[in-house]
């Protein structure tokens, strides 16, 4: 998926319905820099606005994807194209997501044991010890929560029993007895409690 060629396509769209970036982004209810960034081929328009942005510049979702009107024989070739293109950078995405849990997992261990070991072994009052060590919990757990969030959302859970693929809610993924990436959920479509493996498609 062309990021600059999409920029281009919107770009020239929005000036043959004769509107400034700024008129369009009021349409939208977004500010004129968003459609600047779009425009630019820094990003793509969230999936929330696409819908708006294709009426108003009269283009499909697909037409949007492509970067260019699709002719009707093609349509259905270059959807799927698109789609797949879709499919891909969502892996890549929960790629870099899953591998940011692990950089921040073994951060976040690192310094939790080094600030309990300093706390333990220098000799201090015990309510000083406890100023160290509480916050250093804390923070801890906290992160802990953040780490589930992203083992949540990235990427799918595939049931151990009937192979069905899904995302989980939070509190599943939070609560479930776990080995690294592999949980004990319940799935949603068999309804059978099994390990359940993470997978990226």
């Amino acid at each position: 998926m062309n990021q600059e060629k999409i920029g281009k396509f919107i770009s020239e769209k929005r000036k043959e319905k004769k509107l400034t970036q700024s008129e369009l982004a009021e349409k939208l209810g977004i500010t004129d820099r968003a459609i600047s960034k779009w425009e630019n081929g820094i990003c793509l328009p969230d999936a929330g606005t696409m819908p708006e942005l294709c009426e108003i510049l009269d283009i499909t979702i697909n037409d949007l994807f492509s970067g260019e009107k699709v002719d009707m024989k093609e349509n259905e070739k270059k959807l799927e194209e698109n789609l797949l293109e879709i499919t891909k950078m969502k892996e890549e995405k929960d790629k870099q997501l899953l591998n940011l849990e692990i950089i921040i997992g073994i951060i976040l261990i690192i310094f939790f044991l080094g600030v309990i070991t300093i706390a333990l072994s220098i000799n201090m009052p015990e309510w000083l010890r406890l100023t160290i060590i509480i916050p250093d919990i804390i923070i801890f757990l906290i992160s802990c929560f953040f780490l589930s969030s992203i083992e949540q959302k990235a990427g799918y859970y595939e049931c151990g029993e009937c192979h069905h693929k899904y995302v989980p809610t939070y509190k599943s993924v939070l609560c479930a007895q776990h080995m690294g990436r592999t949980r004990k959920m319940k799935c949603p479509k068999c309804g059978k409690k099994s390990w359940q493996k993470k997978v990226l498609r």
